[in-house]
């Protein structure tokens, strides 16, 4: 009997520091707050290879966002969301309403509830000092959205118009763009700041579109010189990226290379 309970003692002795050493169950969650969500759908190396054939729905879209930028089914156009509402700014400059049935290549969204908001009062020279003074507003290093509202001395903007197939490369379509320039106009510029970690997911930097305030002009954002505008920025955590079944286009190509000639 004594040497029985012996036993029992060394076998618990034994296997009491392997239970002390298992780790404990890890109960962990990825799944932040939507309005933390950047949603993107496809790629930018996609996009820049000539993939521009919709395939997700601007109703799915908006489930995932009410604020945001993109583009159109055969590249028809620069993508504009915001309030919850999507506007299709097209190559003549004007904007059009848009269904949930239109189709989308390319588009990221997130539901943007900011975390910091700034007035900057003072005449910026050029987009390069508005991108600084939000430079100097952001985190460092994370994702975020953008959304800037204002006065502004100047601006100009491009759209792409609707391509036919075989599609081009993005980068050949961009050199015969039409361009829009705006002068003492209030409206907001929407859209998103990237790390380099993005380099072929999406624009690394800022990637900005813009819409007049009355909803008549816009498009992608090549200058600014802003007077009074209102900064509010959205750190973004989480990252959700979606593919259609099989992307085709013309291979090939450096995306950093092309990526800069596309957003300049």
């Amino acid at each position: 009997m004594k040497r029985s309970l012996t036993l029992l003692f060394l076998a618990f002795a034994l296997a009491l520091p392997l239970y002390a050493q298992a780790p404990p169950a890890v109960v962990s969650s990825y799944s932040l707050p939507r309005e933390e969500t950047l949603f993107q759908v496809s790629s930018l190396s996609a996009l820049l290879n000539g993939n521009y054939d919709g395939w997700t729905t601007f109703a799915d879209l908006k489930k995932h966002g009410d604020f945001g930028i993109g583009t159109f089914n055969a590249l028809d156009g620069e993508m504009v969301q915001v309030d919850g509402q999507i506007y299709q700014v097209r190559s003549d400059g004007k904007v059009y309403p848009v269904t949930d049935t239109a189709l989308t290549p390319f588009a990221v969204t997130t539901y943007f509830y900011p975390r910091l908001t700034r007035v900057i009062a003072v005449v910026l020279p050029d987009l390069p000092a508005l991108e600084k003074a939000i430079d100097a507003l952001r985190l460092p290093g994370l994702p975020c959205a953008v959304k800037i509202t204002g006065s502004f001395d100047y601006l100009k903007t491009r759209s792409v118009p609707a391509q036919s197939k075989p599609y081009p490369r993005l980068v050949e379509v961009v050199k015969t763009q039409p361009t829009f320039e705006f002068t003492n106009v209030t409206g907001v510029m929407v859209g998103f700041w990237l790390p380099r970690d993005f380099v072929g997911l999406n624009v690394t930097g800022y990637h900005l579109h813009f819409l007049t305030a009355d909803r008549t002009g816009g498009g992608h954002l090549l200058e600014a010189k802003p007077r009074q505008i209102t900064v509010e920025l959205e750190p973004l955590r989480q990252f959700q990226l979606i593919l259609p079944e099989e992307i085709g286009g013309a291979a090939g190509g450096n995306v950093a290379e092309e990526t800069t000639k596309v957003e300049n």
